[in-house]
Formats: structure tokens, sequence, C-alpha cells
């Protein structure tokens, strides 16, 4: 038996250090959102000044690693709740034709620089540059799912190199092994056994999700309690991670591949809303046990040289996969934001290092710097995406696009081809009417395009440009923009330049159509108040409300509204007219009270 008081010492120090590890990452990921630096690299701060090599408030930080692999694990079989197995194959190309070339080129640009910097062997400059071509999947991955960006083309293109890299980790443990003047471990499975385990448990993956876990979730819906969605999902991820371990492969893609197999299920949304708030946790909980593993003395002892290699593997990385993205004729722009967002070394370096160094290939010294200068790029992220923020707002005009310059002469002119736009634009085509559409947006255009659509690039509020699309002549124009960017000034100019042209346009809210007031428009609509009105009234309907009284509700709202927002219009106050709002102390009365309290 055991000592109690030891396993209540035990205890305390769990608790302790979850305390102090939960109380760190939720201040520094506070701060650090307040900064707009984000919270990744607030975590991997935090996780630096709590660690063993500066305020020692925990220590052995690599006993957090089993629990935050499961993080990243979790992370990768939500991503492959989002990719059918045929949204899949649509990637190979980018999979294994731009993650190659990214990995293969990018490890021998690094070779060359460590090895022309420091002078080592061949074998070791290797077994370093190789480690730092691969990027942080457990960093990207999560800001491209909050940015909406996994499902555009730059995220999926992001997404494929991560993924070769994933796929890659067996073949370079397998080199490193080959590379090293010791084995590092005799026992361990050779790569060939390596390779052979990770096709058969791929394709054991791909049987089981099929015969296995869909079974399983059609049980588990039967039955329809939450907590069971919750044990189901975390028992499929960590089992999977933990068949991977035994075997030596990659658990983050073993979680991936049995994603994939649940993509099509019709439980997939309630399994990644109960799995998401286990994931961020344990990632959270990753980026502070990085920053643990940030062995500062090591900076101490030589800054310059640290931070130095960091910045240069930073921009070597950058221009080859630019480099690597023009070859595949990814456009320049958004080649740079590519070569910027996935400069960054990965959370595997660590695995490698520690191998190269197990092997003699690396002192432990070494080994130590190369993981500090992993760090440090994950460190240089969040800063970096701020810049392709700004590379987004300054971005110079396309010339492999069209201006409206290009286009016929036709009755309408649309400005903005969003989700709004193309349900106005197809309704209007649908009659037969000739559409000139004019966005900003490059990718929006690029993407329409492949549907059929034709999307002249340039600034639909500039009067010179509409008149080039021939707004002088057309009998509307319809603005479709998002968000609350087109202001009164914009509308105004358009309607002295084009005063035969019907003008209507999309507003965002109350407030912005209330700053259009006394504008000669033909007509103005909030983007979400009729989608919003009709919820309402199936709401009604589903809570027992005959049709004609939830007839009557509408009617009661919509006329309310209306008073509402002309005596906000007269006042130059959204905060006018609040005795028209209806609320549980203010509800509808008797039928006979047609607007009434």
């Amino acid at each position: 038996m055991s000592d109690p008081q030891s396993t209540a010492h035990a205890t305390t120090a769990l608790l302790e250090a979850s305390a102090i590890l939960l109380g760190a990452g939720l201040i520094f990921a506070l701060l650090f959102r307040k900064l707009k630096l984000g919270a990744t690299l607030g975590y991997i701060v935090g996780g630096a000044v709590i660690g063993p090599y500066a305020m020692g408030l925990v220590e052995e930080p690599e006993r957090l690693s089993g629990l935050t692999e499961i993080g990243i694990a979790l992370l990768l079989f939500i991503v492959g709740l989002e990719l059918d197995p045929g949204r899949l194959w649509r990637l190979r190309k980018n999979i294994f034709g731009l993650g190659l070339a990214q990995v293969v080129l990018s490890g021998l640009a690094l070779s060359g620089f460590i090895y022309l910097v420091f002078e080592p062997s061949w074998q070791a400059a290797l077994a370093i540059g190789l480690p730092l071509a691969l990027s942080s999947t457990a960093q990207i991955l999560p800001m491209l799912r909050s940015s909406g960006l996994l499902n555009t083309p730059r995220g999926e293109r992001a997404f494929s190199i991560l993924l070769f890299q994933d796929l890659s980790i067996v073949p370079l443990i397998t080199i490193v092994a080959a590379l090293s003047r010791v084995n590092p471990d005799p026992s361990a499975p050779s790569g060939l056994t390596l390779a052979l385990y990770t096709i058969a448990a791929v394709v054991g993956l791909v049987v089981a999700g099929r015969f296995l876990l869909g079974p399983l979730f059609r049980l588990v819906g039967r039955i329809a309690e939450q907590e069971l969605f919750v044990f189901a999902g975390l028992f499929v991820v960590v089992g999977v991670s933990a068949l991977m371990h035994f075997f030596g492969l990659s658990v983050a893609l073993g979680a991936f591949v049995a994603g994939v197999m649940l993509a099509e299920s019709p439980y997939r949304h309630e399994l990644e809303s109960d799995i998401e708030p286990f994931r961020s946790l344990l990632l959270g909980m990753f980026f502070l046990s990085v920053g643990m593993l940030l062995d500062l003395t090591v900076i101490a002892n030589r800054p310059l040289t640290v931070i130095g290699i960091a910045v240069g593997m930073v921009v070597i990385k950058a221009l080859v996969l630019m480099l690597v993205s023009r070859a595949f004729r990814v456009p320049w722009h958004r080649s740079i934001r590519l070569g910027l967002l996935l400069s960054q070394a990965g959370e595997f370096g660590f695995v490698l290092f520690a191998q190269a160094a197990a092997g003699q290939l690396l002192t432990t010294d070494a080994a130590a710097m190369f993981s500090a200068v992993v760090v440090l790029s994950m460190a240089t992220t969040p800063l970096l995406m701020r810049l392709t923020g700004a590379l987004d707002r300054y971005e110079e005009k396309r010339t492999d696009l069209d201006g409206p310059e290009k286009s016929p002469v036709t009755p309408v002119i649309m400005v903005g081809y969003g989700r709004f736009g193309q349900t106005v634009g197809q309704m209007l085509m649908a009659k037969g009417f000739g559409v000139t559409i004019i966005d900003l947006d490059a990718e929006m255009i690029d993407v329409s395009g492949e549907f059929g659509w034709k999307v002249y690039y340039g600034d639909g509020t500039r009067i010179d440009l509409l008149r080039t699309a021939g707004a002088a002549d057309a009998r509307a124009i319809l603005f479709c923009n998002d968000g609350d960017s087109l202001n009164r000034e914009s509308l105004t100019r358009v309607l002295e330049a084009f005063p035969q042209a019907s003008i209507m346009a999309r507003v965002f809210d109350r407030r912005q159509l209330i700053d259009l007031r006394g504008l000669d428009l033909a007509y103005a609509q909030r983007e979400l108040f009729e989608s919003a009105v009709k919820v309402g009234r199936k709401a009604l309907a589903e809570l027992g409300i005959e049709a004609e009284e939830i007839d009557r509700v509408e009617s009661a709202y919509r006329l309310r509204d209306c008073e509402r927002l002309e005596r906000q219009r007269e006042a130059g106050d959204y905060r006018a007219g609040q005795d028209q709002i209806f609320a549980e102390n203010r509800a509808l009365a008797d039928p006979e009270d047609k607007a009434g309290l």
C-alpha cells in the first residue's frame, strides 16, 4: 500500500501545479489578447515565466507531454470531421505536390544554412534542417479555424502542407535514425517497419470507421444523452492516439483519419461541439508546456546566435514556400501570405532533436539551443499574422483580374458578391437581366469564376469606376457590400452622379440605416432582418401558436420597429423609442390592440 502522507503530498503538488498552469494561462492569454498579440503567444510567454528556467513554479514540464499531445490529437480529429473523403481527394495535388516540395526544399535550404553557419557534419546539418522544415500544426490550424479561413483556398493550401508534414514524420524519424552514430533505441522498429505500420494503421482506421465507429455513434445517437457523446468522442480520440503511440506512429495522423471517417456521419456537429472545450483547454496546456521548455539560459548565454538562427530560419522558410507556391501558380500576394503563415518551426522538432541527441548527432546543448529556436519562431507567428492582415488591407491591385472597363453594358450594376449579393444576382439572372458584378475581394472573384460567374475587380464605391462600368446608363445600382463600410458620403456621390438609376443598399444594422436617413434610396434593407423574422415565426409555430396569431405578432412587431426606427432617425439616436420594444413585461395584448402593449 502507498504511504498516505506521500499520496497527500502528491495530490497537493498536482493541485498546486494545475492551479499555477490554469492561472498563468488565464492571465497571459487575457493580457496578450488585450494587446492584440493572440492567446498562443500569451501561453508561450506564460509557460516561460512559470517554467523551470525562470520562476520555477512548475518543474519537469516534460511530464505534461502526454496530456498536451492529446490536445493536438483532438485538434486534428475536429479538422478531420470537417473534411469528407471527397474533399480530401480534391486536395491531393496540394498535399502531395505543394506539401512534398515544401518539406524537401525547405529542409535542404535550412540544412545548407546550418552547415554554412556552424560547419557541422552534413549528417548533423540534415538532422537540424529537416525538422526545422516542419511547421506548427497545433498553432496554425486553430488560427485558421477561428478566423474562418480553413475552408477557403488559402486555408486549404496551408492545411494540405501541414497534413503532408504530419505524414512525413515517419520518414524523418527514419532518416535521423539512419544518420545517427549509435542506435538511440535498439528495440525501436526500423523505418521500413514504421512505414508498414503507418499504412496498416490508416487502413485499419478506415475499416474501423466504416464498420465500428458508425454503428457505435448510431447507438449513442438513439440514446441521445449528451454525456455519452462526450465519452464516445473522447474514447475514439484517446483510443486511436494510444494505438498509434503504441506502434510509434503519429498520434495526430491517427486522430485525423478517425475524424475523416466520421465526417459524413450525421453526428459530426454534435461531436465537434462536445469535444471543442477539451481541445481548447489541452491546446492551451500544450503551448504552456512549449514555453516551459524554453531554456532561457541558452538564450541568455548566446542571445544573438539563437535570435539570429530563428530569424534566418523564418526568412528562409518564408522565401522557399513563396517560390514553391509560385511554381504551383499561386499568385504572388497569396504566396507571400502562405510563406509567412507557415514560416515557424513546429512541435515535432522537439521530438526529432531529442532523437538526434540520443543518436549522438547533436550534443545536448545543441538540441536545447535549436529547441529554443523552435519556440522563438513559434512566438513570431502572431506578429507575422498581423503583417499578413496589413498586406490584405494594403494589397496592390491584381494585374491578372479584369476591371469593369471590360464589362458589357448591362441594366444592373451590383457591388459586392458575397453570400448576400449572390442571392440577389441569381434572382435577377433568373429573369434574364444582365448584371455587371464588381468586388474587391480577389479570392472571392477567383472562387466565383470556378462556378461560372464573371466578377470584375475594383472599388465599386468610386464614381469613376462605376462610370467605366456603365453606371450612367444603368437602371439600377445595387450595393450588396458586407459590413458597415458603405457610408452616407459614398451613397450621396452615387445618387448625384447617376440620378436615373434606382440605388439600393444592403445595410449592416439599424445604426447604419439611421445614418443613411434622408437619402433618396429606392430601397435599403438590413441584412439580417427578414431572416430573423422568419426564424421568429418558426419558433412561435413550434411553441404551438396558431398561424393567424403569428401573423398578428409579426405585423405588430414590424409596425413597432418602423415607428421606433422613425423616432431614432428623427432624434439621430439609436436609443430613442425604447418604449416600442417588446419585453417580458411588455408583451402583445389582446387581438384588438394591433400594435398594443
